[in-house]
């Protein structure tokens, strides 16, 4: 099968491109910028050159995307064009080229203010049944794109599945307060709790996804680490989320205490993967238990994907932005 991966000199493009390298299919990808991992630099926002590549390609696998970083170094119009017509462009040649299952990555930023409740309220769950509530031009361009796949398969029969990612990104947190309060690798591992994957698992569901697409047809997934909250538990996750952890990890606050870590005082969403478990049949193995175990043995709580993928930052400058 014959794949095509844009957004390969970035994170998730890259760890796609490596992990389908290891396969029979015949993967390409394509992206702004030289990788060893593009095999062909170019635009998606240049139709012409789009439609060449796209031309044999049985999946395409849609990463790249103008990233919330650069709401504040990028202009609107440039998130439009990338993350809304390079979409376009992408799913005309998918169309005319007879491609078979076309995948979306998006990105549960997409929720926007729907993830924060009001004050005094109980922490959101959150489920594809939640309705976004874009808060940025970032939010706004991605939810447009997922309507795009979803018009596409509407009125051309094209397989399109939305995979709305958490976080899987390895650098520090965008929130100067986190970044001051926190260690990194406390913050992070505080995140497997409810809005965290490690990108092995999110690569994982992407294989699934072209599995499962044709039979599906449309549909958006979020694609989170497991976890351990129920509804029950939102109320005091709000206002104690040290004892809502503890009731479930025992034995987390002496890992934490060797470490001088801490745990969030409060949790504000926790994202349910359970839609994309089942219909994707997607078995996510980096969560809060999986990690914390790493962590009291002494291992790397990444698993090794993510840690030859590494830290790329964001592409500060327009010109040079995949």
């Amino acid at each position: 099968m014959r794949i095509l991966v844009t957004g390969s000199a970035g994170h998730l493009g890259e760890a796609l491109v490596r992990t389908l390298r290891n396969t029979t299919h015949d993967v390409i990808g394509i992206d702004m910028l030289s990788s060893p991992f593009t095999t062909h630099v170019i635009n998606i926002a240049n139709r012409d050159q789009l439609r060449e590549i796209i031309n044999g390609v049985q999946v395409v696998l849609h990463t790249a995307t103008l990233h919330k970083p650069h709401v504040s170094t990028h202009s609107r119009q440039a998130f439009v064009d990338t993350n809304i017509m390079g979409t376009l462009n992408l799913l005309e040649g998918a169309v005319a080229g007879g491609v078979e299952a076309f995948i979306f990555t998006s990105t549960t930023s997409a929720f926007g203010d729907a993830l924060t409740p009001p004050a005094n309220a109980p922490a959101a769950w959150i489920t594809e049944d939640v309705r976004p509530v874009p808060k940025n031009i970032y939010g706004v361009t991605k939810t447009a794109a997922e309507d795009l796949c979803e018009l596409f398969h509407r009125t051309h029969g094209l397989s399109c599945l939305v995979l709305r990612t958490s976080r899987f990104f390895p650098e520090e947190d965008d929130n100067a307060e986190t970044r001051e309060a926190y260690h990194d690798t406390n913050a992070k591992t505080n995140e497997f709790l409810y809005r965290r994957a490690d990108i092995e698992d999110v690569v994982n569901a992407h294989l699934r996804a072209i599995e499962r697409a044709p039979a599906i047809g449309f549909a958006r997934y979020i694609i989170s680490a497991t976890t351990p909250f129920t509804l029950s538990d939102l109320p005091m996750l709000r206002t104690n989320a040290p004892a809502v952890v503890k009731q479930y990890f025992p034995d987390y606050e002496e890992e934490y205490s060797l470490r001088n870590w801490r745990m969030f005082p409060s949790v504000d969403r926790v994202y349910v993967n359970t839609r994309a478990r089942t219909d994707l049949g997607w078995n996510p193995k980096y969560d809060f238990r999986f990690v914390l175990d790493r962590l009291k043995a002494g291992d790397d709580p990444r698993s090794s994907l993510a840690q030859a993928v590494g830290s790329k930052g964001y592409h500060r400058n327009s010109e040079t932005m995949p």
